[in-house]
């Protein structure tokens, strides 16, 4: 097995593995929304209802929501090489589907091969910065892999409905499919090929009970986006996913290895941390799904110009997440966490007071700010999992982890487009006492709404004090040493 220092010496600084994992989770995290703003052209080209074309987004979502825990769990036992080398190539026969698809059927088909791919990226290069960089550098590294999930998230709509416009809809895939075989050798020559030591027997059953109840998590949250929380499937996909989940858990406590170890969730700062990032994840997809609605509706912008109003939130978020990352070894995690959530919620309120009018400056004020607190958030959170957890279960944690943030990426845009639905069909006033727009009611209860979640994320992260010194003092003793 290689060593550290053999390892540490083979990627150099990182700047070789950080300029492969940056792009390859950029586009894996792009390719989840980009084709949102493309949905009425191919419905059209295959004549596709609203619920048929809603499957190209959520077969994708669907797979990437199931994968990300499953890929934690199998990096404790196969090398990083071999599974990220796997994701690549299965990402770009999946876009390649997409590209060459003569019916709606097998783009969704693309879709699904996609996101089993795609699922990889995020825990995989979040996992390769912890075991190869040295511990002064794993924050920015950590920073850096957060940029690119962060613009990745943002750029969606704007890069699909740009080159979509511009290329045509299958453009977007052929994009996706090069970009994926020319970081192919890349990932190769820098990651390591060593499986980790130890591992033992992979609980099988306990891993597809886990990702059966994400994955029908986040199928019903999707479907009551389209159809309400009332319609069977919606209800009926959550009632199953609770019970896939309480099977999990009952599993999880009975089996002498499972595939989850117990252990992980003694530590209050990482299991507060995934019901944090779940919460705040809510909160950010529903500003970057719902500012650019907003601006289309209510500013009468083009899509295209509406995408514009998003880019410098993405702009904040490369140039920042480094920073934040280095800070992170620093001050302590619930501080910067409660600072980040203090941030959402306040531009979050912002949203929900000033826009409205003419002017698309404070929606674009308002998502700026509410990227730049979910990123010091995630980046925080993130880093201080990654700097607790023991090696042995840094792959699964990390998996769990942000298969919670994922997770609420789905919930977010469902809870609030119903949301919506219904103030837009009532026509009441907005609730906000100080809302003074002539229009975009709906849209102001929404971000009140998350202003009203991110409260609640406050009271569960205050949760974080009692291991908020231990989280720092390992990474503040390494530095010492060093």
């Amino acid at each position: 097995m290689t060593s550290t220092s053999t390892t540490t010496e083979r990627t150099g600084p990182g700047m070789a593995l950080l300029a492969v994992l940056m792009p390859a989770i950029l586009v894996t995290v792009t390719a989840s929304d980009m084709v949102v703003l493309m949905l009425p052209t191919i419905g059209a080209e295959f004549g596709a209802s609203e619920a048929e074309l809603a499957w190209v987004v959520t077969g994708f979502l669907l797979m990437f929501s199931v994968g990300i825990p499953l890929y934690g769990r199998i990096s404790d036992r196969v090398s990083l090489r071999r599974l990220f080398a796997f994701a690549l190539v299965v990402y770009a026969v999946g876009s390649l589907i997409c590209a060459i698809s003569p019916s709606l059927a097998v783009l969704v088909i693309g879709r699904i091969v996609t996101g089993v791919g795609a699922a990889a990226i995020p825990v995989l290069s979040i996992i390769a910065v912890t075991r190869l960089l040295p511990a002064n550098k794993r924050g920015v590294g950590i920073g850096v892999v957060s940029a690119g999930a962060g613009i990745g998230t943002a750029a969606g709509p704007a890069v699909g409905g740009g080159v979509g416009e511009l290329l045509g809809w299958p453009a977007l895939f052929w994009i996706m499919f090069a970009v994926s075989l020319l970081l192919l050798p890349a990932a190769l020559r820098v990651l390591p090929d060593e499986s980790p030591a130890g591992g033992g027997r992979l609980d099988l059953p306990g891993g597809i009970l886990l990702g059966l109840g994400a994955g029908l998590v986040l199928f019903g949250m999707t479907q009551a986006q389209v159809s309400g929380f009332t319609a069977p499937l919606s209800w009926g996909s959550l009632v199953v996913a609770v019970a896939a989940l309480v099977l999990f858990g009952l599993r999880t406590v009975r089996v002498d290895q499972p595939f989850v170890p117990p252990a992980l969730f003694t530590n209050r700062v990482y299991r507060t941390g995934i019901l944090v990032a779940f919460l705040a994840m809510i909160v950010n997809l529903g500003g970057l799904v719902f500012v650019p609605l907003l601006v289309v509706e209510v500013n009468g912008l083009t899509p295209g110009e509406g995408a514009l109003v998003m880019i410098p939130a993405g702009v904040a978020v490369a140039l920042l997440s480094p920073l934040i990352g280095r800070l992170a070894d620093r001050v302590g995690t619930r501080s910067l966490v409660l600072a980040g959530l203090t941030v959402i919620g306040v531009f979050s309120l912002s949203l929900s007071t000033f826009t409205g009018g003419s002017s698309v400056i404070p929606a674009g004020i308002g998502i700026f700010g509410l990227s730049i607190g979910f990123i010091l958030v995630m980046t925080t959170l993130i880093g201080a999992a990654a700097g607790e957890l023991p090696p042995e279960q840094a792959g699964v944690g990390l998996g769990i982890l942000q298969g919670a943030q994922f997770l609420g990426a789905g919930t977010g845009p469902a809870v609030f487009g119903v949301l919506v639905s219904a103030r837009q069909q009532s026509g009441s006033d907005a609730v906000n006492p100080l809302f003074s727009g002539d229009d975009g009611a709906a849209y102001s209860d929404v971000f009140l709404a998350m202003a009203a979640v991110v409260v609640l994320t406050l009271i569960v992260a205050s949760r974080m004090r009692p291991a908020a010194v231990p989280a720092v003092a390992p990474v503040q003793e390494a530095k010492s040493v060093q």
